[in-house]
């Protein structure tokens, strides 16, 4: 598999032969306002430019969006992506919002769902912790599987919680991509996993290639690169925590 850090949570996964694009986050820089009730009230969301032009990033043959958040599936997205797109969800409810935008071949992902001989199966997730969670809805995270390629695990919007110990001790998966950056409000705690979440992450599977993804994209977010590249190291965890620039590729 090969696996393209885009910007934010967006992704694009080549797999068994399939690309796949994850939570497609694709106005240009400075589109949207900033996520209110958060730092960095001065700066205008995404704060950083896509690395690849939308034309190659939308070739895909599948999209899943995790949730409907506006940083995972943006207007940007919606007029971009061909209408006849196969576009995976969480739910039916977000399939109802989804098939409004006009997105014609939309499925709910379930435990067993197939696509051209490639496994996908939902997981859970939660968007924070105490009153956040209901705060900010469901949110899911995804599995492939194919008997030709390592199981990967993308993981969403979630911080660790035993619900990530259980889909990492069902699924074992190889490589493992957690949304990092520690994004939060002002009040609360972690929105997405901190760096102590994802040495958890680490410690549930200690043989998987984690990569960290959904950093310095979105105003409120609170733990840099440098910080987490940091705190890998002091760890002796850098060959398993993998930091990526956006842009950069990982094969696996």
């Amino acid at each position: 598999m090969k696996v393209t850090q885009i910007r934010n949570a967006t992704l694009i996964v080549e797999y068994a032969g399939k690309t796949f694009l994850i939570d497609p986050l694709l106005a240009e820089k400075g589109a949207y306002p900033p996520i209110a009730n958060s730092i960095r009230q001065d700066q205008r969301n995404p704060l950083v430019d896509l690395p690849l032009p939308i034309d190659h990033i939308i070739k895909a043959d599948a999209v899943v969006v995790t949730h409907l958040h506006l940083d995972h599936f943006d207007d940007a997205a919606k007029a971009a992506l061909p209408k006849d797109i196969k576009l995976f969800v969480q739910s039916e409810a977000d399939a109802v919002e989804v098939r409004k935008a006009g997105f014609q071949r939309v499925e709910v992902l379930q435990a067993d769902t197939v696509f051209e001989d490639i496994q996908l199966c939902i997981t859970q997730g939660e968007h924070g912790r105490g009153p956040l969670v209901k705060l900010l809805g469901p949110v899911s995270g995804v599995v492939f599987k194919h008997p030709s390629e390592k199981t990967l695990y993308v993981a969403g919007d979630t911080v660790w919680y035993e619900g990530v110990q259980a889909e990492i001790a069902a699924h074992q998966p190889d490589v493992i991509a957690v949304n990092g950056g520690d994004n939060q409000f002002l009040q609360g705690g972690s929105l997405v996993m901190g760096k102590d979440d994802i040495y958890e992450v680490h410690k549930a599977a200690p043989e998987a290639t984690i990569i960290a993804t959904h950093m310095e994209a979105v105003n409120h977010w609170t733990l840099s690169r440098a910080e987490l590249r940091d705190f890998i190291a002091e760890k002796g965890i850098a060959s398993r925590v993998l930091v990526p620039e956006d842009g950069e590729s990982y094969v696996f």
